[in-house]
């Protein structure tokens, strides 16, 4: 019997070369748009997603992962390895640790064998998260210890994201058509951050090349020695921006590791086209992640 699985959700962007060259068990959101479901990164692409939420007027609204899908997978699971490792999107962002304990709960004498971690992260960010967890499991390190290492560093990392569509806040309702209007009009683009767990208002800059410069300064103000981190960046419809920040932190900053994912239709159904993101570990803390 082999001895981990990672088990993980789609809210956590993670490229599929990662997803399959670690064999992580991948679980997709479903995402309702105008009365279709759609399964995130299954059979809907990210590319393929914001192309149809171009000719949509309908918000497109996510559903968590059920308690009886983490049962299935965890019985799965457990019949193959010796114990499971959840990574779960934040519990302030999402209802789904809430289903992966539920699930837990019920399989009695075998729950000593899952442990699950509330990240407090979100998108690359949590992504960043299960990526280190399978090199370090790769690499011999035995569960325990993978677990501890992974709470400080979620206790530590850093989500910077500018937005530069404020279209998807706006049908979301999380800000008002007038401020959105304003902000379109004068080429605004609000910087946001996670701050334990919860997206918070963090600063704003004008213009999308504005955007790259900012999330530079970000890193070199906070980074905890950004040579010896992996970094990621995650984007939506901007790929161009995106490949200008990697070959820009590359230089500046010559992180051991970048890894680059565009934004998929869980985390894409709320930020919308057009962000632009960076997650690394600072050199304080920000966050209390729990295990269960």
């Amino acid at each position: 019997m082999s001895k981990v699985k990672i088990i993980t959700d789609s809210c956590s962007d993670l490229p599929a070369e990662i997803v399959d060259s670690y064999d992580i068990d991948f679980l997709s959101i479903e995402v309702n748009i105008n009365n279709r479901v759609y399964y995130d990164r299954a059979d809907l692409q990210p590319e393929d997603f914001y192309n149809l939420i171009e000719k949509e007027t309908d918000v497109p609204r996510t559903s968590r992962i059920t308690p009886g899908k983490f049962l299935e997978v965890y019985k799965k699971g457990l019949a193959e390895y010796e114990q499971l490792l959840v990574i779960a999107f934040s519990s302030k962002l999402s209802g789904i640790l809430e289903s992966a304990v539920l699930a837990k709960n019920e399989l009695n004498s075998e729950q000593e064998r899952i442990k699950i971690i509330d990240s407090r992260a979100a998108s690359v960010g949590q992504g960043l998260l299960v990526y280190q967890a399978a090199k370090w499991l790769q690499q011999g390190r035995n569960l325990e210890t993978v677990v501890q290492n992974l709470m400080d560093d979620a206790s530590r990392l850093e989500h910077i994201f500018a937005v530069g569509d404020l279209e998807m806040l706006k049908r979301g309702g999380r800000i008002s058509k007038t401020k959105a209007v304003m902000a379109s009009v004068l080429n605004i683009k609000p910087i946001l951050h996670i701050q334990d767990g919860q997206i918070l208002p963090h600063d704003k800059v004008r213009g999308k090349k504005r955007m790259i410069s900012y999330l530079l300064n970000e890193i070199e103000k906070k980074a905890d020695q950004p040579e010896s981190q992996i970094i990621a960046l995650t984007y939506s419809q901007n790929k161009e921006y995106a490949l200008k920040l990697k070959d820009q932190i590359e230089s500046r900053f010559k992180p051991q590791e970048i890894f680059i994912s565009e934004i998929g239709a869980a985390v894409g159904s709320h930020a919308g086209p057009g962000t632009l993101a960076v997650v690394f570990k600072n050199s304080k803390k920000v966050a209390d992640p729990e295990l269960y």
